[in-house]
């Protein structure tokens, strides 16, 4: 397994590999890698010749108030993880040469972006879009893989390639869970013991949202009930968003439409917080 640190060397490595009419797979990652991650790299594999997993921990799509400075850095638990699962390159790109002190553009998506997360997250997506077109523009993706569990990121980045006319497949990796449910997460490691058993809740939530649906409930508004009282269940759990929106454009809903939908969650769970979905 190949670890690159420059840019240069990246795109170079990349134009090589496709003058070869090799296909290259993508997997941008945060680091703290887990076996949802593993999963994004089994699809990647699957998909392409060569299989690129990025590491960098993102400035841009965190708040001042968030968690940069703690979130996890990994690297060499990441690179084992990713050498077993076969990857052939690890892009890891320090912050200076990504955004260097005379950085000054970014890339926007203004309406897929502005629900859910993009209300109490203003700014996230604007860094999430910038540093994939970064990425995108280095790497030279044929396909570029995404977890499910990041369903808003997911439909943000889909507009991004299909109004920017970028050649890229976009692949979506199904969420991976814990037995109780809760969606693998790199911030679930932030979790004490007790906050775990009530993070299950999460998922429990989603569920019986769903099978309202399954039995053919359309009410929106009786779906969500069902939701946030199971969420308030617990007092440790905060809910910021329980909504139904479609799934291409993120916008709510008047009735569910079975295959069209999702009910999406954010909760602060005491200080973390947790994104979950589910599929009508």
């Amino acid at each position: 397994m190949q670890v690159i640190r420059s840019i240069n060397e990246m795109q170079s490595t990349s134009i090589s590999n496709r003058s070869k009419g090799q296909l290259i797979g993508l997997v941008p990652t945060m680091g703290a890698l887990h076996e949802g991650h593993a999963s994004l790299i089994d699809t990647a594999k699957e998909k392409s010749d060569i299989t690129i997993v990025s590491i960098f921990v993102n400035p841009t799509q965190f708040a001042p108030s968030e968690d940069f400075q703690q979130y996890p850095r990994e690297l060499e638990h990441d690179l084992a993880l990713c050498e077993k699962h076969g990857v052939d390159i690890v892009f890891a790109p320090s912050e200076e040469d990504i955004y260097p002190k005379s950085y000054s553009t970014f890339v926007e998506e203004n309406v897929v972006s502005k629900g859910l997360c993009g209300i109490s997250r203003p700014n996230h997506f604007r860094g999430v879009t910038t540093i994939c077109a970064k990425l995108f523009n280095i790497v030279r993706p044929d396909v570029a893989v995404f977890g499910q569990k990041d369903a808003q990121q997911c439909a943000v980045i889909r507009k991004m390639i299909d109004d920017l006319q970028m050649p890229i497949e976009l692949a979506i990796s199904p969420t991976i869970r814990e037995e109780d449910g809760l969606a693998k997460s790199s911030r679930n490691q932030y979790l004490t013991p007790e906050q775990r058993k009530d993070a299950g809740l999460i998922f429990k939530a989603l569920s019986e949202g769903k099978s309202l649906a399954d039995n053919g409930v359309q009410s929106v508004d009786r779906i969500i009930a069902e939701v946030t009282h199971t969420l308030g269940t617990s007092r440790r759990l905060r809910i910021i968003y329980a909504s139904i929106v479609d799934k291409m454009m993120m916008q709510p809903v008047k009735e569910v439409k079975s295959g069209e939908c999702l009910i999406a969650v954010a909760c602060w769970l005491d200080q973390v917080r947790l994104i979950d979905n589910i599929e009508l």
